[in-house]
């Protein structure tokens, strides 16, 4: 073990702060002294889960089974309804958040767009969200959705299980680089591999759509090395932080110490992202994991507002 390595463990020692049980008004305060002190109006999430109550019922159900694709016990910490839970992420100051919604098999993604934008319609501060899946018609209803306002797609290549190059995904890929809307996609191996996850499936979508605003969900974990360079390689690729650099995600996926001077050099590349609800410790936590990185305020204002500011105006 480095230095790094020893110094990472260091700053990751018992807080009881950090727990589940932090008091909510007490972690709300905590939220806007975090952005209050880097002189921002707030912070823009670009990964909140939002869809259909019973979909998202589904979602929990599998998170506490210990479902096969993550393995962990995974208590959702904020396991509330709707209404709560958009006004926890105001009282937050977050400004702008996603719906973050996908298919897991066709003939699913028509209806779940169809949701995201009486969503969007009824909580103007969430950027318009859409998805896809490979299947027929896949071309004509994402076209409906970038004409409806569409702002950002998600893309879920592990629960999905389909391949970024299949041929029915080719004009889909094409149009959503020409309109210039973001693709927030899993796809890392993280928590498990699935069989089109990982960088080299990106990398060849990439190679041929290489202005593709794709936004790699969870820095691709746990791939992170691999997934940084095709950021470098490819000025249209971001990367969000969803779970990346918190203590449970360090426990069994760490991020690579070497790696963090690539986190500054891309630092206008980063954007913040939490899996709201489906954490399994405080949204502050994600906060607070940024912050010990030790990478500056400059670095913290743009991932937590500037860069995905940039992006969606």
């Amino acid at each position: 073990m480095n230095n790094d390595d020893r110094e990472h463990d260091d700053d990751r020692s018992p807080d009881p702060d950090r727990g589940p049980d932090r008091e909510p008004d007490r972690e709300r305060d905590d939220v806007v002294r975090f952005w209050q002190r880097l002189g921002l109006p707030g912070i823009i999430d670009v990964h909140t889960h939002f869809m259909p109550e019973r979909v998202l019922s589904k979602v929990w159900e599998y998170f506490d089974a210990v479902g096969p694709l993550t393995g962990l016990e995974w208590p959702i910490t904020y396991r509330r309804d709707e209404d709560e839970r958009l006004a926890l992420l105001r009282s937050f100051g977050v400004l702008r958040f996603t719906s973050m919604l996908y298919p897991h098999k066709a003939s699913m993604a028509t209806w779940l767009n169809g949701w995201a934008a009486g969503f969007a319609a009824r909580v103007p501060d969430c950027l318009h969200t859409a998805t896809f899946f490979p299947e027929e018609g896949v071309e004509t209803y994402v076209r409906e959705a970038v004409e409806a306002g569409a702002r950002v797609f998600k893309s879920h290549l592990q629960v999905g299980a389909y391949d970024p190059n299949d041929p029915l995904l080719e004009p889909v890929w094409g149009l959503l680089a020409e309109a210039g809307v973001p693709v927030v996609t899993h796809c890392g191996s993280g928590p498990a591999p699935g069989a089109f996850t990982g960088p080299g499936p990106i990398g060849r979508l990439l190679s041929r759509h290489p202005r593709l605003k794709l936004v790699v969900a969870h820095m691709g974990m746990p791939e992170y090395t691999e997934f940084l360079e095709l950021a470098a390689a490819y000025p249209g690729v971001r990367l969000d932080t969803t779970v990346a650099f918190t203590d449970f995600s360090e426990d069994f996926m760490p991020f690579p110490a070497v790696e963090r001077g690539r986190l500054a050099d891309l630092g206008d590349r980063i954007l913040l992202g939490t899996d709201f609800p489906n954490i399994p410790y405080p949204y502050v936590h994600q906060l607070e994991a940024l912050e010990r990185l030790g990478l500056g305020d400059a670095w913290l204002r743009a991932v937590c507002h500037g860069n995905a500011n940039a992006l969606f105006r």
